[in-house]
Parts: structure tokens; sequence; C-alpha cells
């Protein structure tokens, strides 16, 4: 008999589609939120909206009619001992709200394996890498002793690829997928940790869903790796295309960002992917240029990051930060990161000013 899971999901945004996949595959999830989407979810649950190849129209799926059992919590209400496994997929910002920032010291002391959904690996993760002198990242998180209490050996790392967003004109219990690509995760340093995710994985591998005319297979995946870089595949995807999309005065969309000059997005990826090899990744952990290119051709919304510093926002996941000072670390630098560092620098200086 297959084992049965209690997942606890911090965020319930782009959390909520990967609490989909598990409650598709009989685990069961709580979502972490403010109080008012958490009676939300509790009185009407989540719908995720899924592209399907072959299809013309969205699969919606409502949690309420899967397997799971789906429940949702504001921080104060949780206790991190009922669970086996935490995921991280809330901005790295918003883990040092009120609440949240103590929620996490309860979650550290349970010393439960946690899985990243985050652009920003969290700093226990870090500490994994060989050679990384982590102290020195520290000025790229907003509050980095959020990460204190936790054991690096707990703490792993998922890509996320998907892409996803709230439709503006929805409630925040609904969910878009736009590009269903793979979560791709790197080991726990613990086997049996490791194990929970590989159930996960041949559970969500196994799901078969009727939107009402006959079987079909839901996109968006969990694969776990045994190497502890395939996360790190992202980076390039982020400075070629989802940072790239800032300029100094508005923004443009990731497809804009690569395709309008597709040599200068090929040179900082290459840049990015060098700097993941030269951490200790291998080759094949890494995706190539051309596929990313292809899968940016659909991607016709500026980045999330974009879209929040023009919308004001005074933090944003500075994964720009990181590579630059982890690049500077190697003895490497780009100009195209200096560049970037110095815009979301200049317009996070804007909007602290604006509301200052």
């Amino acid at each position: 008999m297959k084992p049965i899971y209690n997942v606890l999901i911090l965020g319930a945004s782009y959390g909520s589609l990967f609490s989909t996949k598990l409650l598709l595959a009989g685990h069961s999830v709580t979502l972490v939120c403010t109080p008012p989407t958490a009676e939300l979810i509790n009185r009407e649950g989540t719908l995720v909206r899924f592209p399907i190849r072959g299809r013309d129209t969205l699969v919606e799926i409502y949690s309420n009619t899967l397997v799971g059992q789906l429940s949702a919590s504001a921080p104060e209400g949780v206790e991190p001992t009922e669970f086996d496994l935490v995921v991280l997929g809330m901005q790295e910002s918003q883990y040092s709200s009120a609440g949240v920032r103590e929620m996490m010291a309860r979650i550290a002391a349970a010393r439960l394996p946690n899985l990243a959904i985050m652009n920003m690996p969290p700093l226990p993760y870090l500490a994994r890498i060989p050679g990384l002198a982590t102290d020195q990242l520290e000025g790229c998180f907003v509050e980095p002793g959020v990460w204190d209490g936790f054991d690096p050996g707990l703490v792993s790392l998922a890509s996320p690829d998907p892409q996803a967003f709230r439709p503006p004109e929805e409630p925040k219990n609904v969910l878009q997928v736009g590009l269903p690509t793979n979560f791709k995760a790197a080991r726990f340093e613990d086997e049996e940790h490791t194990q929970i995710l590989r159930d996960l994985q041949a559970d969500i591998e196994a799901i078969l869903y009727d939107p009402g005319d006959g079987t079909t297979e839901i996109p968006v995946k969990l694969k776990v790796h045994d190497s502890i870089f395939v996360p790190l595949a992202k980076w390039p995807m982020l400075l070629a295309g989802n940072y790239r999309c800032i300029q100094r005065d508005d923004m443009i969309s990731i497809r804009e960002a690569v395709h309008g000059d597709i040599e200068a997005a090929k040179d900082i990826y290459g840049w990015a992917g060098q700097l993941c090899t030269n951490l200790g990744a291998a080759e094949t952990d890494l995706v190539p240029f051309e596929k990313y290119a292809r899968a940016a051709e659909g991607l016709a919304k500026p980045s999330s990051a974009a879209r929040a510093l023009f919308n004001g926002a005074k933090h944003i996941e500075r994964v720009d930060c990181l590579i630059q000072k982890i690049a500077s670390q190697q003895g490497l630098r780009s100009d195209t990161v200096d560049k970037i560092v110095d815009l979301v620098d200049e317009r996070l200086g804007k909007n602290r000013a604006a509301t200052a």
C-alpha cells in the first residue's frame, strides 16, 4: 500500500499548482496563506486551469472534487510536527513577514525536510554547494536570519519552471498555468527524505484525470534528480529572460527580452551556464539555450519580478544579485548582470522613496 503524505505548502498562489498535483495523487495538503484567502479556500477550495496538448480549451480542476484532502491556514495556526514534508512556495521576501517568520522558526525546530519551489535558493540549500561562502551572499536576502535554524541537509530546491498566474479578474483561489513544464527537484542528503520525493514523483506520474470526455494526463510533473545542481538550470533562464524584462522606464515580455536580441540572450544564457558548471554542475544538468528559446516564444507577459517592480514592490527575489556575488567568488563578471543589478537597485530605490 502506497504511503499517504501530509504536506504543508507555504504560499497559496503558485503553491496551489503543486497542491493540485498532490491532491490528484491522493495526498493531504495544507496551504499557508493570509486569513482571508484561507477562509476562501476552506469554503470553496481551489481551481487550477491547465493547458493540455491537443485540446482547444483549458482543463479546470477543482480541489473539492479530488480524492486528496485540502485545507488552508494562516501562519499562526500551523503546527509543523503534523506534516511529513514542507514545500516552500512563497516569494523570498514573504518569509520575513510577521507570523511567517515565527512559523519558519517552528518548521526549522521540527527538523522536517523542506523542498523550496523558489527562484531564490534558500541560504541552507546554497550551503550544500561546495566552496560557496554563503555569509557573503546574505545581503541578497531580505532577512537572511530567517534561515538560521535550518539544517542544510534538510533543505532542497526544485526549479520552478512551470509558469502560472492568477487571472486579475478572478478570486485568489484561482490559478492558471501558462507554461506546463516540470518541477526538477534535487535530492535531500538523507535518502529517507529523498524517498518521499520519489514516492510523490511516482504518484504524480500515474495520474489520469477525466475532465468529462475521457481520461488524460495532466502536465506538470515532479522529477527528482541526484544532482544538487539541476535546479540551478533556472539561472540562465532568469538572466536571459526574466530579469531582462526590466528596462529603465518600463517592462517588456519574456518573449521580447529573449527574441528581441537573440544573440545577447544567448550570450548571457551561456555565461550563466558556465557559472553553474564552474560550481560543479554537469552539462546534462542544464537546459540547452535552443530549448529555452522555443519555450520563451510562448511567454507573452513580463516576468513576475518585472511586474512586481513596476507595481511598486519594495522587495523582489534578488537572484540577479545572488548570481553576481557568486560569480565574483568564482572570479567571473558580466556587464549584462551588472546592468540588471543596477536597474533593479534603481527601481527598488524609487519604489521605496515613493512610500517613505
